[in-house]
């Protein structure tokens, strides 16, 4: 019997609540199955679906109740209007993170007289941050570091498909970079403490890579070791942004402001009202 769209959506999202899941995800899966996008599935709920989609649309929904994430069965997630790849081996970029790049962009104008700037994306993952900033404003000359070499493989894999002119080197947070200078720094480093993994759902703890989420020092450890190193790779005039853990604003901020006194540091909040951010603006 011919089921259309609807129908087998329906299914879906009663299969995912049944299992704990979100049903938002029902949408996602069938969007990529039928390469349609939000409007055009919407016009198309009332056809018949093809039996083949539904049936890879069914595998994938048996999937994702085992928790594996939505963009790790589909191969991709939407960043900042582009598609990128997602595997295993790299964090699925989240939206706060596409405001963390607007902030970067808003700074940036106005420290910098210039657009033709250098920045460094330390622990770039999928590549999102680098790939985005390069993208939206050509004249940057944009490295991305990781310390995976399967998470670089990825990033490289979206700049080539985007068409983005981005540096790749692999190692430890600011030792690619050691001998040059750059204007601005960004990272988003893992940040949750060990501790916190007990609370988390295990669509994240079981499929994403530990490696790109926990960290020591009850998830400070990196930001501590930036804001110790990152002075030697800076212009006098720089920025520095991070990406935070909800608690961490007044940490992490602490830390930019021992290391660079003069500095103006900021805890920015996510469209939710939580810490996200910490900018360190430096001059002269």
């Amino acid at each position: 019997m011919t089921k259309t769209h609807v129908e087998v959506l329906q299914w879906a999202s009663a299969f995912f609540i049944e299992h704990g899941r979100e049903e938002t995800a029902a949408r996602l899966l069938m969007q990529h199955v039928t390469n349609k996008n939000f409007s055009a599935l919407m016009m198309a709920m009332h056809d018949a679906m093809p039996l083949e989609q539904i049936e890879q649309f069914e595998a994938m929904a048996r999937e994702h109740i085992t928790g594996r994430p939505v963009q790790y069965i589909t191969g991709v997630e939407e960043f900042y209007g582009r598609s990128f790849f997602v595997d295993e081996s790299v964090l699925i970029p989240r939206p706060e993170t596409e405001e963390f790049i607007v902030g970067a962009f808003a700074r940036m104008k106005k420290l910098f007289h210039t657009d033709a700037l250098r920045v460094a994306d330390i622990g770039t993952g999928s590549g999102a941050i680098a790939i985005t900033m390069k993208l939206e404003q050509p004249a940057l000359n944009v490295v991305a570091t990781d310390l995976s070499e399967a998470a670089l493989a990825t990033a490289q894999k979206n700049a080539a498909a985007l068409e983005a002119d981005v540096t790749f080197r692999l190692g430890d947070l600011t030792a690619p970079l050691a001998g040059e200078k750059f204007d601005v720094i960004l990272s988003n480093p893992p940040y949750i403490a060990y501790d916190d993994m007990e609370t988390m759902s295990d669509v994240v703890t079981e499929h994403e890579p530990h490696s790109a989420l926990f960290a020591d020092e009850n998830g400070l450890i990196l930001y501590r070791k930036l804001a110790e190193q990152v002075g030697a790779i800076i212009h006098d005039t720089a920025l520095i942004g991070v990406e935070i853990g909800y608690t961490q604003g007044e940490h992490v901020s602490a830390f930019f402001r021992d290391h660079f006194p003069n500095a103006h540091v900021e805890v920015v909040q996510d469209i939710n009202g939580k810490d996200r951010i910490v900018f360190c603006e430096i001059t002269p």
